[in-house]
């Protein structure tokens, strides 16, 4: 897929995700957690002009860094029809230029970051799935067990070598790892539900129903699925499971070099949700670790602070504003676009956080 296509594939997948909502979805209710959606496709459009384009735009109405969030649902913003009549206009333009691209695959990138937003306001507000989530994903069943790892001298982060990485992944350098033993897949569903009745907390889409337990998928509530992960859990919620159950979790440096190798799993929105952690076998890393990329984003114990020698690129505000106040995950969910995530990718929130798609998988101690 050449760099136009990859302009319209972003813009495709950023209009499937709202076509079907009311305006007043588009709205939508004050939530600390998710923007108005009519006021972020507005921005993914700005962004890609002030980028992608180099041209001033809605500083006013969509810039991120200025507009505080909780003033974004009273703001004069366009309609939506004019809101979508920019976004077409951004994505015509910027696919059409020549000599940015690198502010190009920034604009992509931005836009990939942002359509798993859209999936988290619809989960959030209880919204339908997208239409285009309608497959089941594969079983597999439960992987138990852990890989043991030799550890030793590791370069972490990103090789100069890559055509397109973020600021906080530069750039390698050397770690010392000590010897560790790493679980081969994510906490199951069924794990996370042994440390709920032995008193530990419901994530934030659970619910008892009598005996049973459900989760509450978009807009309907399901079973338990034993073999996929646990989704939807804060750092706080993954750190309390593991020392009930005598684990801890890895550092993003043990995570990535047990990733090495791994090849993409759930990925791209092709499924509803997580797939069973034996899924995908292909994914494997050469360690032997499965699904480290795809599936569901997995919290590690590292906080998110910059890599030696760390220099802002030119959007100064996509990493330094948040370092030493979110804590760092990786791998990937089944929403992630298959060109953002890479075993170096870092994606960073507060430990608080229980909308993402998140999980985790586990250490010896």
């Amino acid at each position: 897929m050449d760099l136009a296509d990859e302009i319209d594939d972003a813009r495709a997948r950023t209009l499937a995700l709202v076509a079907d909502l009311s305006d007043q979805q588009l709205l939508g209710p004050r939530v600390a957690t998710v923007n108005p959606l009519l006021w972020e496709i507005g921005h993914v459009a700005w962004f890609q002009q002030k980028w992608a384009l180099g041209e001033r735009g809605r500083d006013d109405l969509y810039d991120s860094s200025a507009v505080r969030h909780a003033l974004r649902w009273d703001l004069p913003l366009p309609s939506r029809a004019e809101t979508l009549a920019f976004l077409d206009e951004t994505r015509r333009r910027a696919r059409a230029i020549d000599g940015r691209e690198y502010f190009q695959r920034l604009a992509i990138h931005h836009e990939d970051m942002h359509d798993e937003a859209f999936a988290i306001a619809r989960q959030t507000h209880g919204w339908p799935a997208p239409p285009f989530l309608a497959d089941e994903p594969p079983a597999g069943g439960p992987l138990p067990g852990d890989v043991e790892l030799a550890g030793g001298r590791f370069r972490l982060g990103a090789e100069e070598s890559e055509r397109f990485v973020f600021d906080n992944e530069k750039w390698a350098h050397e770690v010392e790892l000590r010897p560790f033993a790493i679980a081969r897949a994510p906490v199951t569903q069924a794990e996370y539900a042994a440390f709920v009745d032995d008193g530990g907390p419901l994530p934030i889409y659970w619910k008892r129903d009598g005996r049973r337990i459900l989760r509450r998928d978009f807009d309907r509530w399901v079973e338990l699925e034993p073999h996929r992960p646990v989704l939807h859990v804060s750092w706080d919620e993954a750190s309390a499971y593991c020392a009930w159950a005598g684990r801890r979790l890895p550092s993003e440096a043990e995570w990535e070099f047990a990733a090495q190798g791994a090849g993409a799993g759930n990925l791209d929105g092709r499924f509803r949700g997580a797939a069973d952690v034996a899924a995908f076998p292909e994914s494997d890393s050469r360690a032997g670790c499965r699904q480290m990329i795809g599936n569901v984003w997995e919290w590690t114990a590292s906080d998110f602070l910059p890599f030696p020698g760390f220099a802002t690129d030119p959007y100064r505000d996509y990493s330094l504003p948040w370092f030493g106040t979110c804590k760092v995950l990786r791998g990937g969910c089944f929403l992630t676009r298959a060109r953002l995530v890479r075993v170096t990718y870092r994606n960073f929130y507060g430990p608080e956080r229980r909308d993402v798609w998140a999980g985790f998988r586990t250490c010896a101690r």
